[in-house]
Formats: structure tokens, sequence, C-alpha cells
């Protein structure tokens, strides 16, 4: 499909209602050449992590949503619309499932066969629940990543003056650079693919790009010298780069990785290949090309590891890349830890998370607005304030003007309902969707990411997921949608998210109320039940109730 996919702007329906219009608008931003790795493959990011399984299917949703009533839920099975019932007013208007298979099934090689046959796509977390905002969906999950680890290693949130290494500049790991730089590091990304970088520096993410190691080095040491913050994108493969820094000994305070390994056939690139090469290999030889990936993989984790021992701060930054190292033979692969439980966990005990919204108006300006409100409502919140101060300044627009904030329990609801008023009384020229990563609290299992070393050992327990979406739709969350492997990779982990749309009616207030209460809440019960002190703690405080806390 050659046209461009836009979404409407301004606050002129062309749904039956808001709430069916802010998921068609996020279906098409989803899709927005400014948002999308590849809009023509219907393609988000993350490999192949799409926002609905083909376009005759894109277009059956469009014109579903389109007519669809306020008391009518839309089913959506991997991307392909299904059924329309009717419901109620509070339920979600769409139910979204995508990539789950049964768990003897579960795996690349199945879902391939069941995607060639046409019945199945690999949604991603928000490609295919049509809440992804672009590289800044990720960019404060990944600057906190970066402080904790300071925090962790040197006694301080700034890394100014210190060497960030990493891999990947697409979709999701394009928020890197910014990340790092924000963090006041100088920060040297490894992408093999140019164009990502040169989309990444025209959309103000990236500073500078080269092709020279040599140069990288140079430009890394003099910014570090003068404790400058800068980010570099230097074109290459990491499998190549890393065991070459190891080898001169140029040893980076920090390391860690986001390309898309989880994904060894589309989202990685082996070593001492171009990528023409490797797509012809992908395309003739797929289980070659595979082999080739794990091969180049071990390369790198192994790199990493070397790192580790020399001093590095390393972690593992959700991608799965020592799961898939460890299968070529890294036995010590998982030496180093995940990021999670290296640094996020304790936020997600008190039920934080990354927290999203998008102006359905398309206007800058509501989004200000919004930021205006979150700083005075949370102004004793001196790390939240600065967050929207330097994104304000900092983040470019993609798609539909979007903010990320991470909230947490008792706060999310107040907000929205905030917001919601707003709405209402005119302030906002047109609704607010809310939304957020399915990489939250409560929301995801996943052994090798957000449920990594879990304190009871109840890492591969998914039931919380499900339970996450099932009082979300209860609750009556605009979208809900349940996903298999995103992130990660098939048999890696299961998820959960939801939508909300304030769109300034009585029946919304009592939705985000209800919603964006259980939502987080499921992070604390969750944790509190793994005997997470801090969780319990805040379970007690904040009246979270779980029938059997101690």
């Amino acid at each position: 499909m050659s046209k461009s996919i836009r979404a409407p702007h301004g606050n002129q329906l062309n749904c039956k209602g808001w709430v069916q219009e802010g998921a068609m608008r996020m279906l098409m931003n989803n899709l927005d050449p400014q948002v999308a790795e590849k809009p023509e493959d219907l393609v988000v990011y993350g490999g192949i992590g799409r926002a609905a399984r083909n376009w005759e299917c894109y277009e059956g949703i469009i014109s579903s949503l389109k007519k669809l009533a306020g008391d009518e839920t839309l089913l959506v099975q991997s991307g392909k619309p299904v059924g329309v019932f009717k419901t109620t007013e509070m339920a979600p208007r769409v139910l979204i499932a995508n990539s789950n298979l049964v768990p003897a099934w579960a795996n690349w090689d199945n879902f391939f066969e069941l995607e060639k046959k046409g019945l199945m796509m690999y949604g991603q977390m928000t490609a295919g629940s049509w809440i992804y905002i672009g590289a800044q969906g990720i960019l404060q999950g990944t600057y906190l990543s970066f402080v904790e680890a300071a925090k962790k290693v040197f006694g301080t949130p700034d890394l100014s003056g210190k060497f960030i290494l990493t891999g990947g500049m697409g979709g999701m790991s394009g928020a890197q650079p910014l990340a790092g730089k924000m963090a006041g590091a100088a920060i040297l990304v490894v992408e093999v693919d140019k164009k990502r970088i040169e989309r990444k520096i025209k959309e103000g993410y990236c500073d500078v790009m080269t092709e020279s190691l040599d140069e990288a080095l140079k430009i890394v040491k003099e910014n570090k010298d003068e404790s400058r913050a800068i980010s570099i994108g230097l074109v290459g493969n990491c499998a190549e780069i890393y065991p070459e820094l190891v080898k001169r000994n140029a040893i980076p305070d920090i390391v860690t990785d986001q390309t898309s390994a989880h994904d060894i056939v589309n989202g990685y690139v082996p070593h001492g290949m171009t990528l023409d090469e490797a797509a012809k290999l992908r395309e003739k030889d797929p289980s070659k090309y595979s082999d080739r990936s794990l091969e180049s993989i071990a390369l790198h984790v192994q790199a990493m590891l070397d790192m580790q021992k020399a001093g590095a701060e390393t972690f593992d930054y959700g991608n799965n890349i020592r799961a898939q190292a460890q299968k070529k033979g890294v036995k010590n692969a998982f030496d180093f830890p995940g990021f999670v439980p290296a640094y996020i966990r304790p936020l997600f005990c008190e039920g934080k998370g990354p927290f999203r919204w998008a102006a359905l108006s398309g206007d800058p300006e509501d989004i200000y607005k919004t930021d205006q409100a979150v700083m005075e409502m949370f102004e004793e919140d001196e790390a939240l304030v600065n967050w929207i101060k330097m994104a304000q300044k900092e983040v470019s627009w993609q798609g539909l003007p979007s903010r990320i904030c991470w909230l947490g329990y008792g706060d999310r609801h107040r907000f929205g309902l905030k917001i919601n008023e707003m709405v209402a009384n005119g302030e906002l020229k047109a609704p607010i969707v809310f939304g957020r990563d399915h990489l939250d609290c409560g929301s995801v299992a996943s052994p090798n990411r957000e449920t990594e070393g879990m304190k009871d050992g109840s890492d591969a327990i998914a039931d919380w997921p499900i339970l996450n979406a099932l009082i979300n739709a209860c609750n009556g969350a605009s979208w809900v949608s349940v996903h298999h492997g995103g992130g990660v990779g098939m048999g890696y982990s299961i998820h959960a998210g939801q939508v909300m749309v304030a769109d300034g009616t009585e029946l919304a207030a009592e939705k985000i109320e209800r919603v964006l209460i259980s939502d987080p809440g499921m992070g604390i019960i969750r944790h509190a039940d793994a005997g997470y002190d801090i969780a319990k703690k805040i379970a007690k405080e904040k009246n979270v109730n779980i029938p059997m806390l101690k």
C-alpha cells in the first residue's frame, strides 16, 4: 500500500463516539510515517510488530470502528476484526488478542507457519494495541534506567563525564541516544542501518553520525573529558564493534544493548554481512540466517561479559539477548542482570510505570497544557517536574503530540480526572487518550525481563497479566489487549494493555477513576504477593485491599 496514513486532527468526529474515534486515530497514528518503522508493511517497531494483520484487515478495522455504536464491542484477533457484539456503555469498545498460542506451540516456527497462512500477526507490545507514540514512549524509562545505574555505581544520578555504550536505533531503541544525553553522558549507539541513525538525527534524538570507530571514540573522549553530554550514532554491527572495543581496552562505564535480538530472523543482522546480503539470505534460507544471527549474538554477549569483567556496569535492556546467546553456547550469558531487577523493580512495587497520553486534536498546545497540569498537581515531585521540563525542551513530536511520564497508584487517576475536566470545560481542543507501555508494574509475565528474579520465584506465572486485562475490561477501559511474546519473542512473555479516552463526559470520569486505580493497583498486588516489603507498605498506606496480606 503506497498511501500515507495520518490520523485526523481536530474535534470533528468520524465515528459515532469519541472512544471509537480515539481507537481509530491511535491505530492510524501507529502507522504515521513519522511514527512507524515500515508503515508500508504495517510494521510499527520491533522487527515485525504490526498494527494490523494486512491492509484488508486494517480497512476492516477502520470501517468497523466508524460504524461501532457506544454499546457495542469490536473483537480483534491478531490484527483482524472478527466480530461485533452488543455489550454495554461500560464495556470496552475494542478487545484485542495478539499472537497468543497454546504454550506447547508457542515458538517462532509455529508462529511463522501460521503467519504465512494469514492467520496471525505479531503485535509486539504497543504496536498491535494502538498506543505506540514513537521513541518518546520508552524515553523516560530509558533515562530512568541510566540514572538508576549511575546511582548504583557512582552514587549520583548525573552521568557527566561518563561513557555509555549500547546498540540499536530503531523504533524503541531510538530513544537511547537522547536518554543517555539527558542523563549527562557521552553515549555511543551502534546501529547497522545508516538510515535509522539519519532518521533519529532528523528527529532530534541523536546529535552526530559516523562510520568510523576511531572517529566515534575520539568524539566520545573529547566530550567525556569535558563532561559534555552528546549522543553519537556509529554505523556498524555490534557483534564486530563490541569485541573490537574489548580488544582495544576501550571499556565504557555502562554497557547495554537494545537491538531486536528477540527476533533473530527479522530483527537482528548477522555480522560480516551488508544489509542487502542479509535481506537476501533471510529470504532464501531463514534457517541459515537464524544460525548466523545466533553466532553473532554469542559474540555480542561475550563482549558484554568481557566488558563487565573489566569493570563496566552491564545490563540486558529487555531484548532477550542473553537467552539467545545461551542457545549458542555462552553458558554464563545471565551473569549480567536485566534492567528491571537491577534498577526498576522498586518503582514497580510502588505501582509506578510508563504512563502516556496523546492529544487527539493534533495540537501541541493541548499537550503543553497537560504538562502544566501535571507539574502543578505534583509540584513536590522534583524529578517529575524536571522530567517534563526536559521533555518539553528535547522531544520532537512524532505523529499526534504526546507525553510520557512515570506516574503511580493514586496519581494516575487524579491526573486523568483533571484532564477529563479540562476537556469538559473547553481548555483542551479535543479529548485526550491515556495509555501506557505493556511494560508496566502489574501487566506482564516475562521471566527474562519484567518478572526476572522475582523474590518468590513466580517469574513465569502468567495469571497476573490476564487478571490485569480482566479487571480493566470490567472497569470500562476504552480498549484492552492481551498479547504474547512482545519485547522478548515468542514463548517468553504474556502481557496486557489498556487505553482510556478522556472525552469530558461523566461516564469517562467514572471509567477513568476505576481503571486508573485498578491498573497500577495490580502492580502493588502482584509485588506484595511476591513478598516485596515496599509493595506491602504501599498497599497498607493506600488501602489496597489484599485479602491475605499480613
